[in-house]
């Protein structure tokens, strides 16, 4: 076997291999040879078959045989000889004439291949002690959990039906039916509908209305969709709805108690507040994973510049690209109301997309020479998270992992890079900062994008908090591109 390197550009490859004719058929005859004793042919005794016979019946099938064996095999041996290691599989391309194939089934004619492919570059891994982050942590005070202890006693107050008109903190139960110039929208029907008045949940001026109905009165009120809200057919518009009150009901008293703790499934209040507190801190916690994450991640894209496989950057664009215009599809909005166009919100994703790539080799070859693994214990506990965010679709789910190649990567992706972050957390110097709620929380947008290599199209704004169309509440903002670098 042949193999002659045809083109070496940059990190791209292509190989062309030739197995000659003799060497095909001396390994046709040595299987031919094989199955003398083997195969049953009318009008011969067992093991007496000729070799010519056989190779006049089976030749083709078995040179078939021999030629998909070697397409299977033979690229991986080729790139472990020249120490290479392919970004993605390479693409194989014999020849499509008929008659030079079925030469090579006769073995008449050398039998070649070409192997196209990137290699994933050489990187030297550069000392990690450099990097400085700052971790930011938040002291949970005591009024942080009262405050969402008290959230939760709202969320489990009951009510009482009452007689007379609605006050504020009443909760209505009502039936209702939007319109838009006359016309009925979707979402903006329900029945038995259930809102506290002051709870800010819906639409302003929608909660208003409602003080001073009571149960039996029927009501069209007007209200005007906020400029901003996110579903585009109703942003700015006036509605009409047609109200029917079906019941009146009045908060009960709201006490915070081992009553209210034993209703949530505790022993204690005590023990709800261990509960909120914890709660609290893995919250504040994951957030400033994240941005000391980040900033580990940027710190990596400034210390390594190499070129990147373009077939792993073209897949990873492909997702970003199909995340964004989903995305600007569901809001009802262009890249012009973005304040960009697509040709420059292409180039900045693509920026993102290498970015990530380039990050995602070197988060790797991190974890391989410090011997980072991802234990099958951790993969089924992933598994069954993703399981149970999708009740019902346990099966489906499983099948999938099951029958796709490569599914499992998906789950190990991830739990690899934060490993290796745990690593490298171990090694560059941290220090911590104590910060306030809104501190941690505030909206770093803008550094996220500059330290993702992103411009726009920008992050979708949700609808401001409680601005809702009646019953069904505006989509969280998702997220265009992660910390990840996976």
């Amino acid at each position: 076997m042949q193999v002659i390197e045809t083109l070496a550009e940059g990190l791209k490859r292509e190989l062309k291999v030739v197995i000659p004719a003799k060497d095909m058929e001396a390994q046709m005859n040595e299987r031919l040879a094989d199955a003398k004793d083997r195969v049953r042919i009318n009008g011969f005794r067992p093991g007496k078959v000729p070799v010519a016979h056989l190779k006049k019946v089976y030749g083709k099938s078995i040179m078939a045989d021999l030629v998909n064996e070697i397409i299977r095999e033979k690229p991986t041996a080729i790139l472990s000889e020249r120490g290479e290691k392919s970004a993605t599989q390479p693409e194989i391309a014999m020849t499509e004439d008929q008659a030079e194939a079925e030469k090579i089934l006769a073995a008449e004619a050398d039998f070649q291949f070409t192997l196209s492919y990137e290699i994933i570059p050489a990187i030297e891994l550069k000392d990690a002690s450099g990097i400085k982050v700052t971790r930011e942590v938040v002291e949970i005070a005591d009024k942080e959990v009262d405050d969402q202890i008290l959230k939760i006693a709202e969320s489990a107050r009951t009510y009482e039906t009452k007689k007379g008109k609605a006050a504020e903190g009443d909760r209505v139960t009502m039936d209702y039916l939007g319109k838009v110039d006359g016309v009925a929208f979707d979402g903006g029907k329900d029945e038995d509908a259930e809102l506290v008045i002051g709870s800010n949940r819906f639409i302003p001026g929608f909660e208003d209305q409602l003080v001073g109905l009571k149960a039996g009165d029927e009501k069209v009120i007007t209200v005007t969709f906020p400029a901003e809200y996110p579903a585009a057919h109703l942003a700015g518009k006036e509605a009409t709805f047609d109200i029917k009150v079906k019941d009146v009901a009045a908060p009960a008293d709201l006490k915070i108690d081992d009553e209210l703790a034993e209703k949530l499934g505790l022993e204690s209040v005590d023990r709800l507040r261990e509960v909120v507190r914890g709660q609290i801190e893995s919250q504040f916690g994951s957030v400033t994973r994240q941005k000391v994450k980040r900033q580990i991640l940027d710190q990596l894209d400034e210390m390594y510049k190499f070129d990147t496989p373009q077939r792993l950057v073209d897949a990873e664009f492909e997702n970003i690209w199909r995340q964004i215009n989903t995305d600007l599809q569901q809001a009802g909005k262009t890249f012009a109301d973005e304040d960009t166009t697509e040709e420059e919100a292409r180039e900045e994703y693509r920026k993102l997309a290498e970015r990530r790539v380039r990050l995602g080799l070197v988060l790797s070859e991190i974890g391989e020479k410090a011997g980072v693994e991802v234990s099958d214990e951790e993969m089924q506990r992933s598994l069954f998270e993703q399981l149970r965010q999708f009740p019902g679709q346990e099966k489906q789910i499983l099948d999938y992992f099951r029958k796709t190649p490569g599914a499992s990567a998906s789950l190990r992706a991830p739990l690899f890079e934060e490993k290796v972050v745990d690593h490298l957390l171990g090694q560059v110097a941290v220090t911590d900062k104590t910060v306030s709620k809104e501190e941690l929380m505030a909206d770093d947008e803008a550094e996220e994008g500059k330290s993702e290599g992103k411009k726009a199209p920008k992050k979708k704004a949700a609808a401001a908090e409680g601005e809702e169309a009646p019953k069904k509440k505006a989509p969280a903002k998702k997220k265009a591109a992660d910390d990840s670098a996976e």
